[in-house]
């Protein structure tokens, strides 16, 4: 496994500017030891659409937590054909998501936080874990105004809570307004759901359509008052 140091990738980030110089460098130097990790929103299209562009054999999973939107396969299809490629889908532990549901039934999440980040733990984190510990680095579609935690992140990092492999946010410093624009002067397919007032899109009971004037992320588990919600998946981001 190649290890860089901090002061690597502090020169990285200075020298890689655009989205597409951060992803064929990491591309050129970690694949095939690296993935993206997709959920289909809009700025995960876009990224992916860069790096189809870049290396047309780019790794590409997702998290299939049972809960998704029907929409959200839709656009996995979608995608899956319009670049000709394999979608690694992970799955949840088959054991923990029955004994999770036995002991607090199907609709946990709305009980409490400790319930939904439980469910979150089980469904998403847990499968994460599994795919990264075989990786050199993984890439995303952060954008830094997303949420107070995402606002420090740098388009590289070595990810702490993953054996210190590299973690790429090629659009961290791009807007949604930005986001648009690349998808639709690519002709990039998108999630339907953008078209009904779901900027952010989780699972399909943990997510709502936004009103008037609400944050981008007001619609993940809207039922609970935290204006920083994250389900576990990205941690902390300190420079």
């Amino acid at each position: 496994m190649p290890k860089f140091t901090v002061s690597q990738i502090q020169q990285l980030n200075e020298s890689l500017k655009t989205p597409q110089e951060v992803l064929k460098w990491s591309l050129d130097n970690l694949h095939p030891r690296i993935a993206m990790a997709s959920s289909f929103g809009a700025e995960d299209v876009v990224v992916i659409d860069m790096m189809m562009k870049i290396n047309p054999k780019s790794r590409i999973f997702t998290l299939d937590t049972g809960r998704l939107n029907q929409e959200t396969y839709d656009i996995m299809d979608e995608i899956r054909k319009k670049y000709n490629m394999n979608i690694e889908v992970m799955f949840p532990d088959q054991n923990e998501v029955e004994q999770m549901v036995r002991v607090n039934g199907l609709n946990l999440f709305y009980d409490n936080i400790g319930n939904r980040k439980l469910c979150c733990g089980i469904r998403k984190v847990h499968p994460l874990n599994r795919i990264l510990s075989t990786l050199d680095g993984w890439i995303t579609g952060l954008r830094a105004d997303q949420t107070e935690v995402r606002s420090n992140a740098n388009k590289l990092e070595l990810d702490e809570q993953h054996n210190s492999i590299i973690k790429i946010n090629p659009i961290i410093e791009w807007t949604w307004e930005q986001t648009w624009d690349y998808i639709r002067k690519n002709d990039v397919p998108y999630n339907k759901l953008h078209d009904k007032g779901f900027p952010s899109i989780g699972c399909e009971p943990c997510t709502r359509a936004i009103k008037s004037g609400e944050p981008l992320r007001a619609g993940r588990w809207w039922w609970e008052s935290d204006s920083q919600k994250e389900c576990g998946l990205h941690a902390e981001h300190n420079k």
